[in-house]
């Protein structure tokens, strides 16, 4: 179908605006779920009874997982499978959701692609840069769209402070970005024990805030960079609380350099709450995106900043799901280094290996 000019937020006519697809009616989204033991699967199976999405089933080996949730969502253990293998065979889904480790990622895809299932994995991406090639070798071989979510792919701000960095020049040219990402600790926030007993694996998160935390930062610079790589990673890890994650960082900075822009993550499990906040800065202002819906800015010649609340995106950009099914309903198409797209999230594998090997070695790593 056609493309239509349409607001990316419902704001008012004065505000800017941009591109979007327009949209028709269409059946709910046959999705299944790979997996129970990443505690993002709640948004999912909260997601079904809005009738968007139609869960066709869960792969889930922990019964005891499974029935627990059962209780809590409402759905059938007839849904539930002990294997990727056999929910495909029973329920032929349009495309699968993947909440396992991210290590476990991999496997998914080497199970779905091949029989042209459609994967949309929690971010990051892939635990490494080698699991990363394969799954896209995969992909890309068998015509499948492999997305990444990331909570803040969503966020109002980031796309408004986007158009106006890159589109309306309004601060001039980018010379340091510093992300905040992170809250107090998972176990600190109460994180299931299921998701626990992973996210503090170094093989199956690949580290612990440097992956859980540094990812975003990662990508969401990718994406104001216009798919550029960095040329130099440098990272410092700590361990503050080695007797709750005594196997991986709790403390992660980050820090990417471009010819003439430095970027700066900071990832942690230490925060006193959490956050995640962006700051822009360029060469006549600043854009701070303190979350979701409300940014700061000072431009030149302003000699205060001043507020501005942003609105929710509106659909599908407001949304994994709403994106997801408007993907595969070719009603959108993702564009190169788009925040969900499989180029940014290979850069941003990139960089988390280059951050590891930094961090354990000392060194700039040269990309």
């Amino acid at each position: 179908m056609g493309v239509a000019p349409l607001s990316l937020h419902a704001q008012p006519d004065s505000a800017p605006e941009a591109l979007i697809a327009q949209f028709s009616p269409a059946p709910p989204l046959r999705i299944a779920i790979a997996g129970l033991v990443h505690d993002h699967v709640h948004g999912i199976l909260q997601r079904q009874k809005k009738g968007t999405i139609e869960i066709a089933g869960i792969a889930e080996s922990n019964k005891d997982l499974a029935v627990r949730y059962s209780k809590q969502y409402g759905f059938s253990m007839d849904l539930v499978f002990d294997t990727v293998e056999e929910m495909l065979a029973k329920t032929k889904p349009e495309a699968v959701a993947d909440f396992n480790s991210i290590f476990d990622h991999l496997k998914t895809v080497q199970i779905c692609a091949p029989k042209g299932v459609h994967v949309m994995v929690e971010k990051p991406l892939a635990v490494s840069v080698a699991h990363a090639k394969e799954m896209r070798d995969l992909a890309l071989k068998n015509n499948i769209q492999l997305l990444t979510n990331y909570e803040t792919t969503w966020y109002g701000t980031h796309h408004r402070a986007r158009q106006y960095v890159l589109e309306d020049k309004k601060i001039g040219d980018l010379r340091k970005v510093v992300f905040h990402t992170g809250h107090e600790g998972p176990k600190e926030i109460g994180v299931t024990k299921e998701f626990f007993d992973w996210l503090t694996d170094p093989v199956a998160n690949g580290a612990g805030a440097l992956t859980d935390f540094g990812c975003y930062g990662s990508n969401l610079a990718t994406w104001f960079m216009k798919g550029k790589k960095p040329a130099t990673v440098s990272c410092i890890t700590q361990q503050v609380k080695p007797d709750i994650y005594p196997k991986v960082d709790d403390e992660c900075t980050i820090i990417l350099t471009y010819p003439k822009t430095q970027v700066i993550i900071q990832a942690s499990w230490n925060w006193p709450f959490g956050v995640k906040n962006t700051q822009l800065y360029g060469k006549t202002g600043y854009i701070i995106c303190e979350d979701k819906n409300n940014i700061t800015y000072r431009y030149e010649k302003q000699e205060k900043a001043a507020k501005e609340v942003v609105p929710e995106n509106n659909a599908p950009y407001n949304d994994s799901l709403s994106y997801l099914t408007a993907v595969l309903r070719k009603e959108i198409t993702p564009q190169p280094f788009d925040l969900s797209a499989l180029d940014n999230n290979m850069i941003v594998c990139e960089i988390l290996d280059a951050a590891k090997e930094s961090a354990k070695k000392g060194t700039v790593v040269h990309l």
